[in-house]
């Protein structure tokens, strides 16, 4: 799952074009993702995430057969290309980074069902022709830190799909529904977030105790409560927006 807001120049790891690339010993600051207002996270995540970001869900299409697919995202800004978890000086406000900013500049590609390919942002600026740890030896072997990027990025896509299972049990049972989200902000103007979907909580509680059952062993049932306790944050984001533009330079 490649976003480009993040993602600039994305392209597959090739032996021969990524020869003598190296990543440089420090890693730059999280300024690239100024533009991220969103990240995908996995099902797994869900713990650590709903203390520190709004978790909702977003339509991801249709998958082979037709059905209606859902994923969930951290949000990061109350508006596009707009990122409050990130400081002047790109520091990053969260002690928890989720999965897939924690694999950059590396990113993951499903070619179809049963091949991924490893991909990297050739656009980053902590790439280096000198220093550093280098993808492959001088044969053209992937190195051992490349080799423990491939693993660790194919975890995180088993994960993926294992987060699909969880979208198919809320598509089923109905609970998803249109999220909006309304502030006033100390001028008086109104801030509306759309374009989300949250769990309907009048759904949720009519369902019955048949069905609470079954979420709860698979494991939905938890995760249902993390995204609803997650939700508080975005009373954070709209504090944060208050405070850059408190500190925003007057025209």
């Amino acid at each position: 799952m490649i976003n480009p807001a993040l993602f600039k120049k994305a392209a597959a790891v090739d032996t021969t074009a990524h020869r003598g690339w190296r990543i440089a010993p420090a890693r730059p600051n999280w300024s690239v993702a100024s533009e991220l207002n969103a990240t995908f996270i996995a099902s797994v995540e869900f713990g650590d995430a709903c203390v520190e970001y709004p978790i909702v869900f977003v339509n991801a299409g249709n998958d082979p057969q037709g059905n209606r697919q859902i994923a969930p995202v951290a949000v990061f800004g109350l508006r596009d290309k707009e990122n409050l978890y990130l400081e002047h000086g790109g520091t990053w406000r969260a002690s928890y980074l989720p999965a897939m900013l924690q694999a950059y500049p590396f990113g993951i590609a499903r070619v179809d069902d049963t091949r991924v390919v490893v991909v990297i942002d050739e656009a980053w600026s902590g790439w280096s022709q000198s220093e550093g740890t280098a993808l492959f030896n001088d044969e053209g072997v992937p190195s051992e830190h490349l080799t423990a990027v491939r693993d660790q990025l194919e975890k995180i896509d088993a994960e993926v799909q294992r987060t699909r299972l969880f979208g198919d049990a809320l598509v089923k049972a109905d609970l998803l529904t249109e999220m909006r989200f309304d502030a006033t902000l100390p001028d008086g103007k109104t801030l509306t977030v759309d374009g989300f979907l949250a769990v309907d909580e009048k759904k949720f509680a009519a369902l019955s105790d048949e069905k609470v059952l079954e979420l709860h062993k698979n494991g939905a049932l938890g995760l249902i409560h993390a995204h609803q306790i997650s939700l508080r944050h975005m009373r954070r984001l709209v504090q944060w927006r208050q405070e850059r533009e408190a500190a925003a330079p007057s025209s």
